[in-house]
Order: C-alpha cells, then structure tokens, then sequence
C-alpha cells in the first residue's frame, strides 16, 4: 500500500473522512486557521480521539502531495482497527487459550511492524496498542509486518492499564517485560495470557505494570542493559509458544 492512499487533504475530503467512519490517526491544521468548515474537522477529532497538530504553512506544503491542501492534512490508518472482543473470538473460534498482545507507548513503527509480524508468527491472536502516545497502522507499519497486518488484528483502546482489569475479568493472565521482574523461565506462562511490552525509553508505564499479574525479566549477559522492544517481544513470545506446547 503506497503513502498516498493513506494521506487525505482538503477540507471536504477530510471531513467526508471522518463522516465514512474512517479511522484517522494524527490530524494537521493550519496554525490560527479559524473558520467553519476547520472547526467542524477540530470537533470531529476532538470526538474521535484523533492525535491534533496545529502546524505553520510551511509545513503543510512540505507534507502535500496534491498542492491543495486548503490548510488540513489527515493521515488515516493503513488498516481497519478491530474490536477487542474481535481478537477473543479469533482464538474462540481456533479452540485456543487466548494469547495477546498489548504494547504500552510503542512510538516507533518500525518497531511496532516488527512486532505485528512477531505476533503473527508465535500465533497469537491479536495486538492491542493505546490511542495516545503510540503509532498508528502507517504505511511503514504495514510494510515492516510484511504483511502480518492482513492476518493479525490490531485493536486501538482509550486505557490499557483499564483494558487489561476488564480482560482479568474473563479469565486472562497478564505478564510485562521489565529488567527487575523474575527471570521468565522461573514462571507458569501457559493457559490465556496477555504479554505486555514497554516503549523503548520509558517501559512499561506504572499503572499498566500494577495489573499485571507477573513481571518477567529476560536473562542478559552483556554490556548493555536492554534489548530493542520488538527483539524482547520476540524472545518472551517464544517463551510462551515453548510452554503452550
């Protein structure tokens, strides 16, 4: 999928966008443009959770690929976002314990692509990511999945650490990567589980990682104190697969 069928620009076509029930992830306004139409597109942001950039003309025209961006420029997502029920009904459906994905601040997308791709290949059935402070399904999303994406949900939640109480609920255990938790192979991984994974900067944030049931540490020998987070997705993931089987 090229860029350009990802980047919407025009009044008009960005509000149709948002009328037509497309997910728009990160909208950018003219700085000070103030009138009607602008306004209708702030409120249906505003409505829809979409990240707001108000940015200098400059800038716009930097971004354009039409030339005629009348002052709004949207980025849609490449792919449609799924339903968190969606994703409990895939491994429903397939006979099996659930086994998701929940990423806490992943901005980079290269990253996130990599770990759709991981999660596609371990088996599991879905990956949920926040609205705020997170990447979107870009088009370099997309491409780094190598087309994961076509197979692998994607669900878009307002509160992680909220999604993951109601998820408890229905019988799933939750377990996040950080430095200070107990060495993964010391822990009971098996049955419907929830792997959580931190930004690179900042891990896991505080309140996602009181509701987790286990924190579990990666074993490292190096000189270096962390892996890349898609890496670290990668080795807990099969640890999981190990123990399923």
């Amino acid at each position: 999928m090229r860029y350009e069928e990802l980047t919407i620009e025009g009044r008009n076509a960005v509000i149709e966008a948002f009328r037509s029930g497309k997910t728009i992830d990160k909208l950018f306004i003219l700085d000070g443009c103030q009138d009607g139409p602008v306004r209708t597109i702030i409120r249906e942001a505003k409505k829809h959770d979409t990240l707001l950039q108000f940015v200098a003309k400059e800038r716009l025209d930097q971004m354009s690929e039409t030339g005629s961006h009348q002052g709004v420029i949207a980025y849609a997502a490449a792919y449609e976002y799924a339903e968190v029920d969606d994703i409990l009904k895939i491994a429903e459906e397939k006979g099996e314990a659930p086994f998701l994905f929940l990423l806490d601040g992943i901005e980079d997308p290269h990253n996130l692509g990599a770990i759709i791709r991981t999660a596609n290949l371990v088996g599991a059935h879905g990956v949920i990511i926040p609205r705020r402070r997170a990447a979107g399904l870009t088009a370099t999303v997309a491409k780094t999945s190598a087309g994961a994406l076509n197979y692998t949900p994607v669900a878009k939640v307002t509160n992680l650490a909220r999604t993951i109480e109601e998820l408890k609920q229905k019988g799933i255990w939750f377990v996040c990567a950080d430095m200070e938790g107990t060495p993964m192979y010391d822990l009971n991984l098996k049955g419907p589980i929830g792997l959580v994974i931190g930004s690179e900067g900042e891990g896991v944030s505080r309140l996602v990682k009181e509701s987790c049931d286990f924190i579990a540490s990666i074993p490292m020998k190096g000189d270096i104190d962390s892996l890349n987070a898609s890496v670290a997705a990668g080795v807990m993931a099969y640890e999981i697969v190990r123990q399923r089987q």
